[in-house]
């Protein structure tokens, strides 16, 4: 349930205001449609969001004009207008404050009423237009996205009771649910995503249904997964849409690494329940997350990717040892190439890919820092391997220390501490985030007579390594250096 849930009679006091605060511009909106024989309201989201306290620059509404007529009154209206999806029978604009007597812009999409029905074989919705706008509503996912005002006489309806279900905080879908998840499948993963953005329980109904139904999931596009799923992990609460998506069985088709992570526990409690670690990460990472200005302005996708995903190498690597031990040797390897499959399939993009397959890669490189004692070398690799990711690395390193024991936890947060301030130091010395060698390729080349080639690349390396090593040179040592290196592989 989400925390303190307005009563119903608070909700419903709050739509009076919500209504006679509705923008002067979307009111003259739905006189034009009004005046061209149509019905115009405000529909969804905005309508939800408003009654949560919620404001919203961008504005939903529904009608009963098709997409060209819509598009010619919007010409009137506004100063700008779009086709957002005609096929789907949506149409954008926006009307400048500055010309119509200051105040912000105000953005609207119109859609014409419909229905979205799955054929068994597709991927994709097959839309019929509608006639009425409470059919419209029908077709939403839950029946607080089920509300609507009609324009511009500001008529409250909710043929769904969605004003009662957003008090209880409850999702429900306004018709059988069964019916509703078969028409669109997507629907199971909003139920998840709306849970992990407004902290909503699903009712019995919905969730029982997505627990029949949830292989019916794998006809959608993954493109439309992972547009769902990105929402889900960039709410306020992922790890209460991860918890459905996981129990329903949903993750077993979208994201099947995720209830893998459920190892069962050895007598002996030898490790931890990797899945449980994994939500307790990404909450510590989140609550590590910084301000616009800070150095990981929240929230940011892919330090939840990581904190969620940087142990999916851990049940295909899990060896019971002797004595009653269990390893995981490797995990880190692992689970980078596995991260990098899964989000691949989901068409994440290739920086995506590589930054949360690098960071699980890199995970558990810190390990072993506070009793190893490591050089200024390690230390500028540490960083020189981070490279931009190096924040978003102290910040899943530091979350992935989830042990219960707090000297360990205190012995591990102030180890950290030292290497952060130690490559503080560094960085200001050296300008670590720059590391490049003493020399160039073009100097490397008229020291040692060569044409650019492999040995040119090899020379660089053998000065990178020094750098590395012993921190800046000088443009006279490293010529000796380099001289000295050449005359040995003579």
């Amino acid at each position: 349930m989400p925390d303190e849930t307005p009563s119903l009679l608070t909700l419903q006091k709050r739509a009076i205001g919500v209504l006679a605060a509705l923008p002067a511009d979307a009111l003259a909106l739905g006189e034009l449609f009004r005046a061209a024989g149509h019905e115009l309201a405000l529909v969804g989201g905005p309508v939800r969001d408003a009654f949560l306290g919620r404001s919203s620059s961008d504005l939903d509404f529904a009608t009963s004009a098709t997409p060209d007529e819509t598009e010619a009154i919007l010409a009137r209206w506004g100063d700008a207008h779009w086709d957002m999806g005609r096929e789907f029978g949506t149409i954008g604009a926006r009307r400048f404050g500055s010309r119509h007597g200051g105040g912000a812009d105000v953005v609207v999409e119109v859609t014409t009423y419909r229905t979205d029905e799955y054929d068994p074989s597709s991927r994709k919705p097959e839309v019929v237009f509608g006639d009425t706008l409470e059919g419209d509503l029908s077709r939403r996912d839950f029946t607080v996205n089920s509300m609507a005002v009609r324009l511009p006489e500001l008529a409250f309806v909710d043929p769904f009771d969605g004003l009662a279900d957003l008090a209880r905080g409850v999702l429900r879908t306004p018709v059988d649910p069964r019916q509703s998840f078969d028409d669109d499948p997507l629907r199971m993963m909003r139920a998840a995503r709306f849970a992990a953005q407004l902290g909503f329980a699903i009712d019995d109904a919905a969730r029982a249904a997505i627990v029949e139904q949830a292989e019916r999931i794998s006809i959608v596009s993954a493109e439309r997964v992972r547009d769902e799923l990105v929402k889900l992990l960039l709410a306020r609460q992922p790890r209460l849409g991860l918890q459905v998506l996981v129990e329903t069985g949903l993750a077993d088709h979208v994201l099947p690494e995720l209830p893998a992570l459920r190892l069962e526990i050895d007598e002996h409690h030898r490790h931890k329940d990797v899945y449980e670690h994994s939500l307790t990460v990404l909450d510590k990472a989140i609550a590590l997350e910084t301000g616009p200005d800070g150095a990981v302005p929240g929230p940011d996708l892919v330090l939840r990717l990581a904190a969620l995903l940087h142990d999916i190498g851990k049940p295909r690597t899990r060896r019971f040892e002797e004595g009653g031990g269990v390893s995981f040797h490797h995990h880190e390897i692992v689970g980078a190439k596995l991260v990098s499959k899964r989000l691949k399939e989901l068409r994440f993009d290739k920086a995506t890919v590589q930054a949360v397959a690098r960071l699980t890669e890199l995970h558990l490189r810190f390990h072993g820092y506070g009793e190893g004692g490591w050089t200024d070398s390690a230390v500028r690799r540490y960083v020189t391997d981070a490279g931009p990711l190096l924040e978003r690395l102290h910040r899943l390193t530091r979350s992935d220390c989830t042990t219960r024991n707090v000297r360990k936890a205190q012995r591990l947060s102030a180890a950290y501490d030292d290497l952060e301030v130690r490559i503080a130091r560094l960085q200001e010395q050296e300008e670590l985030d720059s590391i490049r060698p003493d020399l160039d390729g073009t100097q490397i080349m008229a020291i040692l007579d060569l044409t650019p080639g492999r040995e040119v690349g090899e020379a660089y390396k053998f000065l990178l390594a020094l750098r590395m090593e012993h921190g800046p040179l000088g443009p006279e040592r490293a010529e000796a250096e380099l001289r000295s290196w050449w005359a040995a592989r003579s």
